[in-house]
């Protein structure tokens, strides 16, 4: 039986890796063991920072809407409290968009939270 050789898969590998690697500064984007274990580093960030990016915006929305809140004469838990209570499922991200864009909207989605408080 034949021998196997790995040439072009080895070759393969690496350029793979070289291509993920372009830009790295100095050996991390020459030296294919720099450069891999560089890559597989920047990955286990790029898979850190997708989760983090989540946590980062629900924390913005729920300033925002916060804001707008404290505007209109209440407080961000008053005004979720009074729309669970009325029944409104408006998720965090289009009311963060109404406080900044649209405050006649929001104002009426806080007067409806103080109404199902009350």
């Amino acid at each position: 039986m034949a021998r196997i050789k790995r040439a072009v898969n080895a070759v393969k590998k690496r350029r793979k890796v070289f291509k993920l690697a372009k830009g790295y500064y100095g050996a991390k984007s020459k030296q294919y063991r720099a450069a891999s274990q560089q890559v597989m580093r920047s990955m286990a960030y790029a898979y850190v920072g997708r989760k983090l990016k989540k946590r980062e915006y629900r924390k913005l929305w729920i300033a925002r809407i916060n804001a707008g809140a404290r505007i209109c004469g209440t407080t961000y838990s008053r005004m979720i409290n009074g729309l669970k209570l009325a029944g409104v499922d408006v998720n965090r991200k289009v009311l963060a968009d109404l406080a900044v864009n649209d405050m006649n909207a929001f104002r009426e989605l806080v007067n409806v939270a103080n109404e199902a408080r009350k």
